[in-house]
């Protein structure tokens, strides 16, 4: 009898096991209906019809621009570094292009990286909230990509604005899925995490991949994707966008091979980290069809920040309020502000260990310093490209300043590019205080650069590499990409 109930039992059992499986497959969304297939369709059947007027207007600003701060960034020393090491220890494959360089070409993924250094060398790219770098991690990779493209299958210039745009959106969604993004980082650099994400979006795009190829062309990017914040103020951290540009089209290149990676990377599953490894609160929405009715790209309901002097954006709402103040006592009669005036310096900024820099001792440092930059405004009124050279740097009347700022992080200031502000209060040595205070900087989203203002931004950077007549040239070029038959005569214009 034992022997026949066992018997019995086993069958039972089994089936049991076989019942809760299948209700576990149920449970499960249809491939069609993950989220990461929404990401994939979205990015394979988006249109350059979607792409409106504004965000045209408003992204051929951003082109402008990161091709400007790239070919400034490669008169860097981390950019000579990062060139040599590619053209030192990879076998030479003269396909793409490099800023700022006649006669040096590299091999698409390798043109990308460099590329991507140069534009982020100086931390003097554009900045997005949810924050992150947007058009350093996408452009020099759709650049390498239509580079390597042959002289008759070249993209249009709308076709390389609407795979520099998938770019920007997917970033910029990915980034809204977290509210932790929302804030300045403290664990991985945003752009090593959606920009790597970005590009192989872009690229995805651009060689025409199916759904089912672009989704996996994220998938395998977000094997590619994050660092850590420890690198930022060093000469590593451009690294950074120059891997997300590179990763991202060998994300996208090895998907058009036939590549697979996880349908579900992007989705929420209970118990395996996907993209959500990124972000302790991550909750994704699936991706609308762009056929839909009502879908609007991001950059058409925020605008681009555009920075007016190469340091990380923080520092700009301190370097304006401390300009302020400057005025107040140049236009008092004191002429040139002079340390000996000064007994106390006090800022009001937001709490972020990695920017909080008392006495940088490097230009990157310099860069995200709150208080070499509120000093330098303070002095100069104003903060410029020369003034993170050694010479700068090392002034005695600056280090004087320095050694007299004192920080505070009030409760209002939170670390978030959308809400913080900068306050400086100058106490000087008769006992008067001057205060001045920045909500909004120029180049913020709130309150972009103008076109006249941003093509002198352009003018100052890529002057420092090209001809003045190729400088115009390009300044005219970008403002007909959309109506170019191709995109050879940018890539023509970047050495």
């Amino acid at each position: 009898m034992i022997s026949t109930l066992q018997k019995t039992i086993r069958p039972m059992t089994a089936i049991r096991g076989l019942h809760q499986s299948a209700v576990e497959v149920l449970k499960q969304p249809r491939p069609e209906e993950t989220i990461t297939a929404s990401f994939g369709k979205f990015i394979s059947e988006v249109k350059s019809q979607h792409l409106s007027s504004v965000v045209l207007h408003r992204s051929k600003r951003m082109v402008l621009d990161s091709i400007g701060v790239g070919l400034i960034g490669s008169t860097t020393d981390v950019f000579e570094l990062a060139l040599q090491h590619c053209q030192h220890m990879y076998a030479s494959d003269d396909i793409s292009s490099v800023y700022g360089r006649k006669g040096t070409r590299l091999s698409p993924t390798l043109a990308a990286f460099v590329n991507g250094v140069a534009t982020h060398s100086m931390d003097f790219d554009d900045t997005w909230h949810p924050a992150t770098h947007p058009s350093g991690a996408v452009l020099p990779a759709v650049l390498a990509l239509s580079d390597m493209m042959t002289a008759n299958s070249k993209p249009s210039g709308l076709d390389f604005l609407l795979a520099f745009n998938v770019g920007i959106e997917i970033q910029g969604r990915l980034m809204r899925f977290s509210n932790e993004a929302h804030n300045i980082p403290k664990r991985f650099h945003p752009p090593t995490v959606v920009g790597t994400m970005g590009s192989a979006a872009a690229c995805a795009r651009l060689l025409g991949l199916d759904h089912s190829g672009c989704s996996h062309a994220l998938a395998i990017a977000a094997s590619l994707s994050g660092a850590p914040m420890a690198n930022a103020a060093t000469q590593s951290k451009p690294l950074h966008i120059g891997n997300a540009s590179r990763l991202g089209l060998e994300a996208a290149l090895l998907a058009s091979r036939g590549l697979e990676a996880s349908p579900l990377v992007l989705d929420a599953v209970a118990g395996v980290a996907g993209f959500s490894a990124f972000y302790e609160d991550y909750v994704p929405q699936p991706l609308g069809s762009p056929n839909d009715e009502g879908h609007m790209f991001l950059l058409e309901e925020q605008d681009m920040g555009f920075k007016r002097f190469p340091a990380h954006l923080g520092m700009h709402w301190v370097a304006d309020a401390a300009a302020s103040v400057h005025k107040l006592l140049v236009g008092a009669g004191h002429g040139t502000v002079s340390p000996a005036e000064v007994q106390d310096i006090l800022l009001r900024v937001p709490h972020s260990k990695y920017i909080n820099r008392p006495f940088p001792e490097s230009e990157h440092q310099a860069r995200h310093s709150f208080q070499f930059n509120a000093c330098s405004a303070l002095l100069d009124g104003e903060v410029t490209v020369q003034s993170f050279t050694p010479a700068a740097m090392t002034r005695p009347d600056l280090l004087a300043l320095l050694s007299r700022v004192h920080v505070e992080h009030p409760h209002d200031n939170p670390a978030n590019f959308n809400r913080m502000y900068g306050e400086v209060q100058v106490t000087l040595v008769g006992g008067d205080i001057l205060r001045g205070r920045c909500d909004t900087f120029y180049g913020h989203w709130r309150n972009p650069l103008t076109n006249e203002s941003l093509r002198k931004k352009f003018r100052n950077n890529a002057g420092m590499v090209l001809t003045s007549e190729k400088v115009e040239r390009l300044i005219e070029v970008l403002e007909e990409l959309d109506r170019l038959e191709d995109c050879s005569p940018v890539l023509s214009l970047l050495q």
